[in-house]
């Protein structure tokens, strides 16, 4: 597919300004230096100095044009209070775009980039002309790669990155200095295993998203996108491999590889 659907449910800003690449980079989990030189797309989430998420957007740079910031609307009004909040004396200025976002698998288009989480999640493009209507069963895709989406999986002022895959997925960057909530994150990462996290299971039957996981009868997490007999859920890794059921569904443990 190479006209690609349109993702109506995204927000699209430009940043200009000459301090708007190292304002973001200070406070962003994903090292975006690569885009002071080329075109490219970077997936980073912005953090609370806690460690936890509170949004995640795509950076792009497209040729010589300015940076956009790709984000879920659902998230858009606080992120961009959150920034204009950062921003102090910055030479920073965000400003609405009339872009679509368009995205698709198989051929991309002149223009497109490769969406950096997942090579399973195709391409994205940024146009002026909206393409196709929606065919292609993302949350298909992402529950087969355990691949979270905002306001679903990633919770704000919830959710920490490590836990949602974030490494995995190439959304954070170890060496690139610091960001706000990078301490937490680095500790996560140096000075724990992880215990918990978003995993894929195996579910026969159906329950809501947000129903609580049992296992053996002991709180063992919560259950998220399904699709085709899988699912996403947020599991304690300990409770994993008991019997699994959320409200009248029964799970089962299935990793992705790379878990």
């Amino acid at each position: 597919m190479t006209t690609g659907e349109t993702a109506p449910d995204r927000t699209i800003w430009t940043l200009t300004g000459k301090d708007a690449l190292s304002f973001l980079q200070g406070l962003v989990s994903n090292d975006l230096r690569p885009l002071e030189a080329a075109p490219g797309i970077v997936w980073c989430a912005l953090l609370s100095p806690q460690g936890k998420y509170l949004a995640d957007f795509f950076v792009v740079r497209q040729g010589d044009g300015p940076l956009l910031i790709d984000i879920a609307t659902t998230l858009a009004a606080d992120t961009l209070r959150r920034l204009t909040l950062y921003r102090l004396r910055a030479d920073v200025q965000i400003a609405p775009c009339p872009l679509c976002v368009v995205r698709g698998l198989g051929t991309p288009p002149t223009g497109a980039l490769p969406d950096p989480r997942h090579p399973a999640l195709g391409w994205r493009a940024w146009s002026a002309t909206p393409g196709a209507a929606n065919e292609i069963d993302w949350d298909r895709v992402r529950v087969a790669h355990v691949i979270p989406e905002s306001g679903i999986e990633l919770i704000p002022d919830d959710s920490y990155i490590l836990e949602a895959g974030f490494e995995r997925l190439h959304g954070v960057d170890f060496r690139k200095g610091c960001y706000v909530g990078q301490e937490v994150t680095a500790r996560m990462k140096h000075k724990t295993d992880l215990r918990k996290g978003l995993v894929k299971v195996a579910i026969e039957g159906r329950a809501p998203v947000g129903t609580e996981i049992l296992s053996d009868g002991k709180p063992a997490g919560v259950l998220f996108t399904q699709s085709g007999g899988s699912a996403i859920a947020y599991l304690r890794l300990d409770r994993a491999g008991g019997l699994l059921t959320a409200g009248s569904a029964t799970l089962k443990f299935d990793p992705v590889p790379g878990q």
